[in-house]
C-alpha cells in the first residue's frame, strides 16, 4: 500500500484559466488508471477532444456544462459526473460565475487525448525504464 499526499502534488497551468493537478498516472506507478483535478476559471474548460479509452468526468464544485458526441449539451452540477466512452469526442466548460472544480478518470495509467485540430497531448508517463 502506498499513500499520496495530492497537497504536495504541483499545479500546472494548461491553458490560460485552467489549472491542473495530476492525481494518480504511469509517472508515479499507476497502471490502470490517470486521476486528474483542473480548477477552470468562468467560461473556460477544454476544447474538444477525444481519448482512446473510458473517462469519468466528476464535478466536485461548480457548474459544467458538457458536450459529447451524439449528445445533447448537459449542465452537471457538485456531486455528479458523466461518463464519456472510447473514441467519443468531447468537451466541457465552466458555465458558472464562481471558479469550477473537476476530476477526471481516465481507464489508463497516461493521459492522451487528440483534439480537432489532429494534436495530440501524452501526459504523465512511466519513466524510461519503469
Amino acid at each position: 500500500m502506498e499513500i499520496f499526499d495530492h497537497n504536495n502534488q504541483p499545479l500546472e497551468e494548461w491553458r490560460p484559466g485552467v489549472t491542473t493537478r495530476m492525481r494518480f498516472s504511469a509517472s508515479i506507478g499507476g497502471m490502470q488508471l490517470t486521476i486528474f483535478e483542473q480548477w477552470c476559471d468562468p467560461g473556460l474548460g477544454a476544447p474538444t477532444h477525444c481519448h482512446p479509452v473510458e473517462e469519468l468526468l466528476s464535478v466536485i464544485d461548480g457548474n459544467a456544462e458538457i458536450w459529447a458526441d451524439g449528445s445533447e449539451r448537459v449542465i452537471v452540477t457538485r456531486g455528479q459526473s458523466v461518463v464519456v466512452r472510447p473514441g467519443q469526442r468531447h468537451n466541457f466548460r465552466n458555465c458558472g460565475r464562481d471558479q469550477l472544480h473537476m476530476q477526471f478518470t481516465l481507464a489508463s495509467p497516461i493521459f492522451e487525448a487528440t483534439y480537432d485540430d489532429g494534436t495530440v497531448s501524452r501526459r504523465w508517463v512511466a519513466e524510461q525504464g519503469d
